[in-house]
């Protein structure tokens, strides 16, 4: 579709392509990805209109997403080639195969084109059906075209000028024997760090947990390869529900202070990576699986259903949330105890329950505390308000001290006795653990915690020597 300048001109016009070039991602994937978010049968059935083409999808998810074109992560040197073509009294135009709500909808924001040519819910308006669009308004030589890809060679061999926008190495070399008076705009660059953060690696410590079964039942260096292969494989499932949980949270990443910077969220990484890698991840967390019992199978399927549920629904449930939060750590403990063959002992699942609740309530706490400090209102559609938030935090101290004291009801328990020579010396591990407990409520408090409690306990000084310090005492106790 086609919107006319109000007033003509004399300069070749410049047409900019949108996906991949203008904007950092690409539309149909950010209108499948957030309907999957909300109505998860809706994107499914999205897919079913590729029947009639696929600007029939593009249409049919238009019509039920309401894509925020003003989070798009938009490309500043474009932008500013853009405006040097308006400052020289050029006609610009935005040229997508996106469908024209949402083109509609970004060049309305920017107030920076003269007109539009989108997909219209019959043509889908990409390769040789935009150059015929483009020839059809400009003629032959008529305009000038910014693109990104080798969907747009047809249109550049209609255009007076092939502007080639962040391409890779390869691209370029290929693009400059077709186009040899080409102008590049800037270079993609490998981005492999980008992958690495994007499955969230640093995240793989709270994978740990699998391996305390056997350690707090002194079982010392048996099943080494069993555990092994359990931390691998939930290490690949829960890197395979990051990247699902960052695609579904674009828009309520992209509006806070330091998601935005995410791979997906900023842009640096394609959606369709993280749509294929999702699945792939999952399966060879499944064929790592197969190495161990059908049991621990099971239990990590159990985790993925509950983690995808958590991302689809739970997250948005008033304490629902932080339950299911805790259960997943519970699961992993399960897992270990499956995986390796060892009993899983109701004090250590009573400790940890009552600990990584805890853990939790303090992660909304923050979120509650940063949306305060930054005023702005939740993007995230989480189901908690500021004034919760004396009680988020009385909730948090309570299920922390309610921890202390499950350890010590297990050291006056006949439990202890089997396992320790000098159990009085756990004792002192409470008074770690209520010191750690009591300055991580304070530093949350204070908007000093960083999203995530579990990691920072891991990256902080103090929490490491806490965390020395109880190893030692248990050592000794032994």
């Amino acid at each position: 579709m086609l919107v006319s300048p109000d007033h003509p001109t004399t300069s070749v016009p410049l047409v900019v392509d949108l996906d991949g070039t203008l904007s950092k991602t690409d539309l149909l994937y950010e209108s499948f990805v957030g309907l999957l978010g909300r109505h998860p049968l809706r994107a499914l059935g999205a897919i079913a209109a590729l029947t009639r083409g696929k600007a029939a999808m593009k249409a049919r998810l238009a019509g039920q997403f309401d894509l925020a074109v003003g989070t798009l992560p938009l490309d500043d040197a474009v932008l500013a080639m853009i405006r040097t073509a308006r400052a020289e009294g050029r006609a610009v135009y935005l040229a997508s195969a996106s469908d024209r709500r949402y083109v509609d909808a970004l060049a309305r924001h920017l107030g920076l084109f003269d007109g539009v040519f989108s997909s219209d819910g019959t043509t889908n308006l990409s390769g040789p059906a935009k150059a015929r669009a483009l020839v059809d308004a400009f003629g032959v030589a008529g305009f000038d075209y910014a693109g990104n890809s080798l969907a747009d060679c047809a249109v550049w061999t209609q255009a007076r000028q092939a502007i080639v926008v962040n391409p890779t190495r390869a691209l370029a070399a290929r693009l400059a024997r077709q186009f040899p008076d080409m102008q590049v705009v800037g270079q993609r660059r490998a981005e492999a760090m980008a992958y690495v953060k994007a499955l969230r690696a640093h995240q793989w410590l709270k994978n740990i947990l699998v391996f305390v079964p056997p350690l707090a039942a002194h079982h010392f260096g048996t099943a080494v390869i069993e555990g092994i292969v359990t931390f691998v494989s939930f290490c690949l499932c829960s890197s395979s529900v990051y990247l699902l949980n960052d695609l579904l949270d674009l828009r309520a990443d992209r509006s806070h202070p330091t998601k935005c910077l995410r791979p997906f969220a900023s842009g640096r990484l394609p959606l369709v990576h993280g749509l294929l890698l999702v699945p792939l991840l999952l399966a060879a967390s499944l064929a790592v699986a197969c190495l161990l019992s059908a049991d621990f199978i099971l239990v990590l399927l159990g985790y993925y259903a509950l983690t995808l549920g958590y991302s689809l629904r739970l997250k948005r449930a008033l304490i629902i949330d932080v339950v299911v939060l805790t259960c997943l750590y519970g699961v992993r403990l399960a897992a270990g105890s499956v995986a390796m063959m060892v009993p899983l002992s109701q004090w250590l699942m009573a400790l940890a329950f009552f600990l990584f609740l805890c853990l939790a309530l303090v992660k909304r706490c923050t979120e509650l505390i940063h949306r305060a400090q930054a005023g702005t209102a939740d993007q995230s559609g989480r189901a908690y308000q500021a004034e919760d938030l004396p009680m988020l935090e009385a909730m948090a101290a309570a299920s922390g001290y309610v921890s202390v004291l499950v350890l010590a009801l297990y050291i006056n328990s006949p439990a202890v006795t089997a396992l320790y020579r000098h159990p009085q010396a756990l004792w002192l591990i409470c008074v770690v653990q209520v010191y750690w407990l009591n300055r991580i409520l304070i530093l949350t408090r204070r908007g000093d915690m960083r999203d995530d409690p579990v990691i920072f306990a891991v990256t902080d000084t103090s929490s490491l020597i806490c965390g020395c310090l109880a190893t030692l005492l248990m050592a000794v106790s032994i």
